[in-house]
């Protein structure tokens, strides 16, 4: 993406000057031209124009006045001037002078479009011509965070449910309650005010908070719980409302009426007719919140007065209980509190001038109005008692109320200090004349009720774009609010508890204090002004509600977190969230179809306890890991306080209601694994990046403390690759099978080499690292990737393989592929790399692995449904040998193949035994495969060994020209052709079985001479017998431990292999080669067809040459079915005269196989037969 824009700059003072500069990227390409400072531009020019082109992902960015940002065009615009800081001349382009940062801070403004532009773009869209400047914003601390607190704290739960809390949990239990729930939104509001001040907060509030501060998994999981929690926030709202309305306000327009209705009739009715009424006043709110939000935003100052008038008349209702309590009595028939509704008098009769006279309340209990009537028994045998609800503050009832009283749903709600005659046989009548318990109590159940009442803290931060210094006004604001609320909360427990009748507390809809609100009957000067007042404030929190919630949504979607809700970003013209606020109105209303106000509490109680429990940990976590950059302005914070009050967070999820928790924390979880599979990779630079630096340092150092144990060992991967021209990577399939290796587990470094140098190839060098990590990706293998230049390829490979990984995270086996082309001339320079890297392997303990015929291996997607690993284990390296196949049959590709092993028995090995030996050490291994022993006896080396090895050592002295002198260059080409005459007369090479009698002892006098040609053939004539005889080949290893004579000094320090391999060298470099017939009767020749050019032959290499086609020939017969086959790779000649032989003869041991992964150990055992 590119962007160009411009940005003109006036200076009255001086003459204007003509800036132009194009910045493609930082620290690339050359400065722009800058003109000195009056030449250019005419007198009457008063701008200087400066053009930017910045190019950049499309991903959006934090706006930032710093460095590296959007702002760059501005920083350009302040033109150099004056020789003091001639030094920093070149860095002037990316790095600003301080005098131009401090300007661009001081006109930085971080006002994000929050509700107040949302207002004045729907006013001014009749003016879309001319726009107007956003003014700066203006909110203090008590408009902007601490009055929006208190609306949002103080909500339903204090006026409907407070004095049912504390009739039920007791004044003790219910304070205990109070308090813990107050302590853990202050220790969160602490946390969250050190994030607040840490930095500028723009909008977005928590969600903002918590996902800068914690990353974007966390923040997306956290951030929709939030969501949730402020969504189903809503309903309770409206259930509240509903519940105000149809109980308290005008119980007659009930849809469903109740009347005549027991039990769970009555109950069903009752929810049906809040889910009716919620479903209209969710759909009336989301219509006001559609039309504009402005209309949210005048009203909350009104519903904010309804609150606090409504509190502030509570209070002076509990004062005025002290001189003058309101009479408001209670009927209790025995000690059973009665439903104050039909009936007028508490008594049974009345007497009047006429006599006595039954009441209605006797009519309620008896079959008719005369005095010799049926009546119920319980009726007959109790006194009809009035007693005070609100007997005042100075009554002591207080002490009656300090301890609670725990109800099973459908008990009686009874006072206890008085008489009752029942028989308990006697079944339960009229049970709907009594004020029965409608839910099952319990102290957990009353704290997941109340803790929503003190939710609402966040009401200020989320704000924080509309103050005027919101690193000032979020404490500040949030902490007064949260004492003030907790001040009344704790205050009105012991209030309520001093002042109200214990059965009228536990009264929760007033049903014995003639259907009024119990907070009500408290009240001054009347019970309507809780009633409205309630109301109006239960609608106002239910609409900002419907506010916020959609717009933390759209924050959410905006910033890309959860692909799956990219589309709740978008909005009307004006950025209203017309799409989140439907999800919101859908998921607001399954809240209100549960219908129960105390249902729904404790689901959002979850949501939030999770968004408040992850704001602590985020402020621990910083405060614990002391990141350079928190550096917070509130300083009345430590990490123990945040611990503290995560921890009472989680304590309270789980006594709210473990299977909600549980339910909350798998949503979270969920949320958590999908952004992190499938969201937008952010860098926000968070804490639980830094969390997993300490702890990934932690670990290194851990790892450092001694080499792992053999079963702790695994491959951990070097994967060398190469790329062409465009730093495309060669051989994918090198990563197919690095994946199907490793299974996605351990470590895995893909590392390339570069030729050049760095500063010359940095661009390519980046290309090819994007190259590797698309591939990596696409391959699904995980790990790191590596890219080093160096002035040629072998040097680099060198350096990959020395300083890859850190400390104990190191790889202990490479893998590269075989060399393809390394035959043909102008690739002779690959193959020495190759050998120089086994070379260097093994110097360095590391295994290596090399596939051969790597584009043939399948790919992750391919399946083999049969078939056979087969590996053939010559020699004991560590048992990487066996430990390959079995990861790889981890993996899905290879899953439905079967293992097969064989071994190699010589002349006087048991192979009987071997294979018994190897079924038991397999057994221990816990491996499952097939086992078979190959007996491969000393057999005559055919003629087609000795023509192979021929040709071998042709090419090598072919190769060796290169860096011959022009004289040399001729003169060995003619001794090449001459000894080459022969092998070219030949007609059928194929039947030739006929072989040499070699002696491998020379004369003693030569082998002083020339102690390096110990073992060449020195061949000596053979008298011809009748038939051709089969000399077997018995002779030493290809590199004898002891030369037959002493050497000489010099010559001593040389490894009896190296004299072995520089045969042929001292030949070529030293003198010139004898004619091949010289040494050798005519005879010979011509009687038994022997060729002339075996004679010279090395015959460490001819044996060599014998053993690998020997081998292949063995390994074609047993696997060239088998869909892979490992087997040992043989090490390097020691000196590096014979490395082309050594290609040679790793090609001629795996000719005709279709794959095959060449394995050398590391020199540790990697497996072990021990738990």
């Amino acid at each position: 993406m590119s962007q160009r824009f411009t940005v003109s700059k006036s200076d009255g003072d001086r003459r204007p000057s003509d800036i132009q500069g194009e910045v493609n990227q930082l620290f690339e390409g050359d400065e722009p031209p800058t003109s000195s400072g009056g030449s250019g531009g005419a007198e009457g020019d008063d701008a200087a124009e400066v053009v930017v082109v910045l190019k950049g992902d499309s991903n959006p960015k934090e706006s930032s006045p710093f460095i590296n940002s959007s702002d760059v065009a501005a920083e350009k615009s302040q033109q150099y001037d004056g020789k003091n800081m001639a030094l920093f001349e070149e860095e002037m382009d990316t790095s600003p002078m301080v005098s131009s940062l401090l300007s661009s801070l001081a006109n930085y403004s971080n006002l994000p479009q929050g509700s107040k532009e949302h207002e004045e773009a729907e006013n001014n869209e009749a003016e879309s011509s001319r726009k107007k400047p956003v003014k700066a914003p203006q909110l203090g601390t008590l408009m902007g965070v601490y009055l929006p607190c208190i609306q949002n704290i103080f909500g339903v739960i204090l006026f409907l449910r407070m004095t049912w809390l504390v009739g039920i949990g007791g004044v003790i239990g219910t304070f205990i309650i109070v308090f813990m729930c107050c302590a853990t939104t202050m220790l969160t509001a602490i946390s969250m005010s050190a994030i607040a001040t840490n930095g500028v907060v723009p909008a977005g509030g928590s969600y903002y908070m918590i996902s800068r501060s914690l990353g974007p998994e966390f923040g997306g999981a956290v951030g929709i719980c939030f969501y949730l929690g402020t969504t189903f926030a809503g309903a309770m709202y409206i259930l509240g409302a509903i519940e105000l309305l149809l109980i308290y306000i005008v119980p007659k327009a009930a849809i469903f009426p109740l009347e005549g209705l027991e039990g769970a009739e009555a109950e069903a009715a009752l929810l049906n007719n809040m889910r009716v009424y919620g479903t209209i006043l969710l759909t009336s709110m989301a219509t006001v919140v559609f039309v504009g939000v402005k209309y949210v935003n005048k009203l909350a100052l009104v519903f904010l007065a309804c609150v606090i008038l409504s509190i502030l008349a509570v209070y002076a209702g509990v004062i005025k209980t002290a001189v003058d309590p309101p009479v408001f009595p209670v009927c209790v028939l025995g000690n059973r509190t009665l439903v104050w509704k039909t009936f007028d008098v508490c008594a049974k009769t009345v007497e009047t001038a006429n006599g006595t006279v039954t009441t209605q309340l006797w009519r309620m209990f008896c079959d008719s109005p005369l005095l010799n009537a049926t009546c119920d028994k319980y009726f007959t045998a109790n006194n009809v008692t009035e007693i005070q609800g609100i007997p005042g503050v100075t009554s002591g009832i207080l002490a009656e109320n300090l301890f609670g009283t725990y109800y099973e749903k459908g008990d009686l709600i009874a006072k206890g200090d008085l008489e009752s005659v029942e028989d308990q046989d006697d079944p339960l009548t009229n049970a709907n004349r009594y004020v029965l318990a409608d839910i099952t109590s319990f102290f957990t159940l009353l704290v997941g009720i109340y803790f929503p009442s003190v939710t609402g803290i966040m009401a200020g931060s989320n704000r924080s774009g509309d103050l005027r210094d919101a690193q000032k006004s979020i404490p500040i604001g949030t902490i007064a609010a949260i004492t003030t609320t907790s001040t009344v909360y704790m205050s009105s427990v012991v209030l309520f508890g001093a002042c109200i009748e214990g059965v009228v507390l536990r009264d929760k809809f007033g049903e014995g204090v003639h259907g009024n609100l119990v907070i009500g009957t408290l009240a001054w000067p009347s019970p309507w002004v809780i009633v409205i007042g309630s109301f109006f404030s239960t609608c106002g929190a239910g609409l900002q509600s419907l506010t916020g919630a959609p717009r933390l949504m759209q924050a959410i979607a905006k910033d890309g977190l959860v692909p799956a809700l990219r589309i709740f970003g978008h909005g009307k013209a004006n950025g209203e969230p017309t799409w989140s606020l439907l999800l919101t109105a859908c998921i607001c209303e399954s809240g209100i179809l549960i219908a129960s106000l105390d249902a729904v509490a404790p689901i959002l109680s979850m949501f939030f306890l999770m968004c408040y429990m992850f704001v602590n940990l985020a402020c621990a976590l910083q405060t614990l890991l002391r990141t350079p950059n928190w550096r917070p302005r509130f300083k009345f914070y430590h990490w123990t306080l945040s611990f503290l009050g995560m921890s009472l967070c989680l304590t309270l999820m789980f006594l709210c209601s473990w299977y909600y928790a549980i339910v909350a924390m798998a949503i979270a979880g969920s949320i958590y694994k999908y952004i992190e599979f499938a969201g937008a990779e952010k860098e926000w630079g968070d804490g639980i990046r830094g969390l997993s630096l300490s702890a990934a340092r932690y670990a290194l150092m851990r790892l450092e403390e001694g080499p792992p144990h053999t079963k702790n060992w695994r491959p951990q991967l070097l994967v060398l690759v190469s790329t062409d021209a465009e730093q495309n990577v060669e051989q994918p399939r090198l990563l197919s099978l690095t994946n199907q290796l490793k299974a996605g587990k351990g470590l895995t470094i893909v590392g390339t080499a570069l030729e050049g140098t760095y500063l010359e190839n940095y661009e390519q060098t980046q290309r090819a690292e994007q190259a590797l990590r698309k591939l990596m990706e696409t391959e699904k293998v995980k790990g790191f990737c590596q890219v080093t230049v160096s002035s040629n390829l072998r040097d680099a490979t060198s350096h990959l393989l020395q300083a890859s990984g850190l400390g104990g995270l190191k790889h202990n086996a490479v893998l590269t592929s075989w060399p393809r082309n390394w035959k043909q001339g102008d690739e002779h320079q690959t193959w020495r790399n190759f050998v120089e890297l086994v070379r260097e392997t093994t110097a360095a303990h590391l295994a290596l692995l090399v596939p051969k015929n790597i584009s043939a291996f399948p790919s992750n997607g391919e399946r083999f449904t049969e078939g056979h690993i087969d590996v053939w284990w010559i020699v004991h390296d560590g048992g990487m040998l066996m430990l390959l196949p079995f990861l790889l049959r981890q993996h899905k590709v290879w899953r439905k193949c079967k293992m097969r092993i064989f071994t190699v028995a010589q002349m006087d090995d048991n192979s009987i035994q071997m294979k018994k030996d190897l079924t038991t050490f397999l057994y221990h291994l816990r491996i499952d495969a097939m086992v078979e022993v190959v007996e491969m006896h000393d057999s005559d080396i055919s003629a087609y060994t000795y023509e192979k090895t021929l040709v071998m050592e042709q090419r090598s002295q072919m190769l060796k020209q290169i860096n011959l002198t022009k004289t040399e260059r001729e003169r060995e080409i003619q001794s090449i052709t001459d000894s080459s005459r022969g092998s070219i007369r030949r007609k059928n090479p194929a039947a030739v079985t006929t072989q040499l009698s070699v002696t491998e002892d020379p004369p003693a006098a030569s082998k002083e001479e020339k102690p390096e040609e110990e073992s060449k053939s020195a061949s000596s004539p053979v008298s011809p017998p009748e038939q051709v005889q089969l000399i077997h080949d018995n002779t030493t290893p290809a590199s004898p431990a002891t030369p037959a004579t002493p050497l000489t000094p010099g010559e001593g320090a040389q490894s009896p292999g190296e004299q072995v391999q520089m045969t042929w060298t001292e030949k070529c470099d030293g003198e010139p080669a004898k004619p091949p017939g010289a040494a050798t009767p005519e005879g010979i020749k011509d009687i038994f067809n022997m060729k002339p050019e075996w004679e010279n032959l090395n015959q460490s290499n001819v044996r060599r040459m014998h053993t690998a086609l020997r081998l292949n020939e063995v390994i074609i017969k047993k696997s060239s079915e088998a869909k892979l086959v490992l087997l040992n790779m043989p090490g390097p000649p020691r000196n590096r005269t014979g490395d082309e032989n050594y290609m040679e003869f790793l090609e001629v041991l795996t000719e005709g196989l279709n794959r095959v992964l060449l394995v050398r150990g590391g020199g540790r055992e990697v497996i072990t037969i021990y738990s």
